[in-house]
């Protein structure tokens, strides 16, 4: 093969696969001056195609005198117009289909198109519906009496062997007595093949000289045969099945598959002509709305009939459940709780080494027992800082009302215990009373302004105004003076709500 025709299978392979090193391929490449011929004469378009096989058949018809003059050429194909005549004659003589004697000046078919007239003859032989059969049985049965059996041709037979069995079996499943009597046909038809290949299987099993996966393979079309064998009493059977339900029209000998067949033998015209005057369109009343009459209609045939076979009887008399025992009832809110000791717990623990309020990483309290009471702790921390929780009561409450706040950093860490494996990075901790006065400053400038217009609207109220006004630098002095015991700081932090940092 040429670097060009390489290159181009090479195309097709990828770049770590090499065409040599492919065994399925090396018996194309080995024929590739036979198969060469053949793509000379199916190259192009179908008229092309024709007109190469007529003038190489025709060629190689003449058995008594193979060679060909070009002046016998020219004559016997007068026919052909003479410029298109010499493109192929040509192009066969190119691709080595005909060869060129220059010492007889005379033509003669290559021994690779006369195999190729051969392969093409015996294809033609076969041409009609069904004979793919006979093609594939007479192709081994050629080998088989020359001694050169191959295991490839009986493949082919055992694959045709086992689709025709299961179109078969499709065609008993289908219970259509037209697809049944064309299996039963095709089966008739293949009948004298299936013989002819049943002696020849029979042939290559006895011959103890093939190998052992050729005699495998004739040992399955051997079966595959024999099923086909049994399939004749299946579709008689089916047949005869089908026979006993068949509808009679009358005494006139006719049946209802005989109208089905007469039927199907027309073309669509005349099955339009005769449904001409028989199909009639019914009125419909504008006054009625479909939807609605086919839920009627679907009432009245279906659910009625369905309501009237159901028990609709009311069921024993029962003791009311008690309420202790409804899982409404017993709302569970430990977990929470337990929750919220421990966050208080660390918002009144005592000061840290260096006199800093206590503080704690969010991977070392969050995490807890399992994933979900990980995950449910941890979507609790969002009540802490919740203004509206200072006209509720319970744990929620509770909770956002915790001198606390917590932040979240971007960072990931490792947790690797109670079902969490990692989480984000973050700190819970504890406000000072200066946290909380600055929390509260803008609550109290708004007090101040409801207390001045207080005093505009009442006058000779100034000294209470004052008075209002200088209480909260009291409370200033007298946190400042260091009065931060756990138990006050708690009671200061349930009437403040700090926000989440």
């Amino acid at each position: 093969m040429d670097a060009a025709a390489e290159t181009s299978l090479q195309d097709y392979l990828r770049a770590d696969i090499v065409a040599a090193d492919l065994p399925d391929l090396q018996p194309l490449l080995g024929a590739r001056d036979l198969l060469r011929a053949f793509s000379t004469l199916f190259h192009g378009g179908e008229e092309s195609v024709m007109v190469r096989l007529l003038v190489l058949r025709a060629i190689g018809e003449r058995g008594q005198a193979p060679d060909w003059s070009p002046q016998e050429l020219r004559e016997h194909f007068a026919y052909l117009d003479p410029v298109k005549f010499d493109t192929v004659i040509g192009r066969l003589r190119d691709n080595d289909l005909l060869l060129w004697d220059g010492q007889t000046q005379r033509y003669r078919i290559s021994p690779a198109g006369r195999q190729a007239l051969a392969a093409i003859g015996m294809l033609l032989q076969f041409n009609r519906e069904g004979d793919e059969l006979a093609y594939v049985t007479a192709q081994i049965a050629a080998g088989q009496a020359v001694g050169r059996v191959r295991s490839d041709d009986l493949q082919h037979l055992l694959s045709r062997l086992n689709e025709l069995r299961e179109d078969f079996d499709q065609a008993v499943l289908s219970g259509s007595e037209h697809r049944i009597q064309r299996a039963a046909g095709t089966l008739q038809h293949a009948w004298r093949w299936i013989e002819k290949g049943t002696q020849i299987v029979e042939d290559i099993s006895a011959d103890l000289e093939l190998d052992s996966h050729t005699h495998r393979v004739a040992q399955q079309i051997g079966r595959a045969q024999s099923a086909m064998l049994r399939q004749a009493s299946v579709f008689q059977r089916a047949l005869s099945q089908l026979d006993r339900h068949r509808v009679h029209l009358g005494a006139s000998g006719l049946s209802s598959s005989d109208v089905n067949r007469f039927l199907r033998e027309l073309d669509i015209d005349k099955l339009a002509g005769i449904a001409d005057d028989l199909l009639t369109r019914t009125a419909i009343p504008a006054f009625m709305l479909a939807p609605i009459a086919l839920d009627v209609a679907e009432y009245e045939l279906v659910e009625r009939e369905r309501e009237a076979r159901e028990d609709q009887s009311l069921p024993p008399a029962q003791a009311a459940p008690s309420a202790e025992g409804s899982p409404a009832a017993a709302t569970d809110f430990g977990y929470a709780e337990n929750w919220l000791d421990q966050l208080a717990a660390l918002a009144g623990g005592p000061p840290a080494d260096d006199a800093s309020l206590p503080s704690a990483p969010l991977s070392a309290v969050v995490p807890h027992d399992n994933f979900s009471l990980s995950a449910y702790r941890l979507s609790l921390l969002g009540l802490i800082g919740d203004p509206g929780a200072e006209n509720r009561e319970g744990v929620s409450a509770s909770m956002a009302r915790l001198p606390l706040a917590w932040r979240v950093e971007t960072q990931f860490e490792t947790i690797g215990h109670s079902g969490v494996a990692y989480m984000s990075r973050g700190r819970l901790d504890t406000l000072s009373e200066e946290d909380l006065l600055r929390a509260r400053q803008p609550r109290k400038r708004k007090a101040a302004a409801e207390d001045a217009a207080d005093a505009a609207a009442e006058s000779g109220d100034a000294p209470a105004k004052r008075k209002r006004a200088a209480k909260p630098q009291d409370d200033d002095k007298k946190t400042a003076a260091g009065d931060a015991a756990p138990k006050r700081r708690g009671k200061q932090a349930a009437k403040d709500t700090v926000p989440t940092a």
